[in-house]
């Protein structure tokens, strides 16, 4: 009986080459797959074992993501003065067109355009000829009638004489009385002419009226002048002193009215329009006398000492006309300051950094602050920028100094 099995191994087992193989290969199979159901038992473990931080740190994030970034300032308390700002036109404190007074020509024109002048300085001369001759004329009759006049009254003084001794007759003498009193009369007629002519002479060298500059030259040497004329030769301004004409609203008359009623005489600054640099400090000289229904306003005006000239005439500039002080008034920066739909108001910040609208009553402002009459204590904080995005109960965060400001291009671009 033959063995029908095949060959035997080294290892003393029964087989052939081709069944050992996949014995060996099976370890390796389950290992692989051992290692597969690890790897996903370790994906699904670890948000279990991660997920508390991962959401505390999202919390953290989004919580300060809704604080709203502002700038703050503090209620303060200082002196403010009350200040009442208008729009007005600088004109000279005196204005003269300068004209002739008597017809001829033009001689002589004694300035240079532009040109500083003191009053009674001469500007310009005539020709004199035809007055002089005027005068010379008149002297001549006054001289005339003056001689007559003494020889009536010489043969007054002889027919007093002869009526003593009954020599000539009373109708005489009376007569020769009134021929005495009309040749009295005559001499003073033709000392008037003289006067008279003596004026005209001297309307032909014109002088300034007035301390100021000259302007431009209107007419020429060698042409012919008139009284009549009515654009004149030249203008002259004073405009050292200088004054300024503005107008503020009728509504606040009153309180301009009970600062004069004090006795005190209220100080005016001129102001540039657009750089607000201080022009010049002056004092108020006229309130008018009515108000001007058509525009609602009252003209005021105040003079200058002007000796840089810095204020001229036909300028635009601001008068800030102060009232008085307001001691110790509890103010805030403009900017606090929002308007709504029920009036001024600004958020203030509470001790929990949360952001309350609070109306306010606004007095007036200055060099960047404004006086608050009713609503703010000091010592409190109001949001100075980042308003736009605040509601009322926002929490807010101080922006750091130097960052751009809050409510800037680069903040409305912050996301959480």
């Amino acid at each position: 009986m033959s063995n029908e099995s095949g060959p035997v191994g080294v290892d003393g087992s029964a087989g052939n080459s081709s069944s050992a193989a996949p014995a060996r290969r099976m370890p390796l199979k389950v290992w692989g797959l051992g290692a597969v159901t690890v790897a996903i038992a370790l994906v699904l473990a670890w948000p279990h074992w991660h997920g508390q931080p991962h959401s505390a740190a999202t919390a953290a994030s989004t919580a300060a993501a809704a604080k709203v970034p502002v700038r703050t300032a503090l209620v303060t308390q200082k002196d403010m003065p009350v200040v009442l700002t208008g729009i007005g036109s600088v004109v000279p404190a005196a204005s003269v067109i300068i004209r002739t007074r008597v017809d001829g020509q033009l001689d002589q024109v004694a300035f240079k355009e532009g040109q500083d002048v003191k009053a009674g300085q001469v500007l310009a001369r005539l020709d004199a000829r035809t007055y002089q001759a005027q005068l010379q004329q008149v002297q001549a009759q006054r001289a005339k009638d003056e001689a007559l006049l003494a020889n009536a009254q010489a043969d007054l003084q002889r027919y007093n004489e002869l009526i003593r001794d009954e020599a000539t007759t009373r109708q005489t003498l009376e007569t020769q009385k009134s021929l005495v009193r009309q040749l009295q009369a005559t001499v003073q007629n033709d000392a008037a002419q003289v006067n008279y002519a003596q004026v005209q002479l001297g309307f032909t060298t014109i002088t300034s009226p007035i301390t100021g500059r000259v302007g431009a030259r209107l007419v020429d040497a060698g042409n012919i002048v008139h009284a009549a004329d009515t654009g004149g030769l030249l203008v002259v301004n004073q405009i050292d002193p200088i004054a300024l004409q503005f107008t503020l609203p009728q509504e606040q008359f009153q309180a301009v009215n009970r600062a004069i009623n004090t006795g005190r005489v209220l100080t005016v600054q001129a102001q540039d329009q657009s750089s607000h640099e201080l022009l010049a400090t002056g004092a108020l000289t006229l309130v008018n006398n009515q108000i001007d229904t058509t525009t609602g306003t009252i003209t005021l005006k105040a003079y200058f000492a002007n000796p840089e000239h810095k204020l001229w005439p036909g300028q635009t500039a601001m008068a800030r006309l102060i009232l008085g002080t307001v001691p110790q008034a509890v103010v805030v920066p403009n900017a606090a300051l929002q308007r709504g739909n029920n009036g001024l108001f600004a958020y203030v910040v509470d001790a929990g950094n949360k952001a309350q609208m609070q109306p306010v009553v606004a007095g007036g402002s200055e060099a960047g602050l404004t006086v608050i009459s009713q609503g703010l204590q000091p010592g409190q904080r109001v949001v100075t920028d980042g308003q736009y995005r605040l509601t009322p109960g926002a929490q807010v965060v101080e922006q750091a100094t130097g960052a751009g400001p809050a409510g800037s291009a680069a903040s409305r671009g912050q996301t959480s």
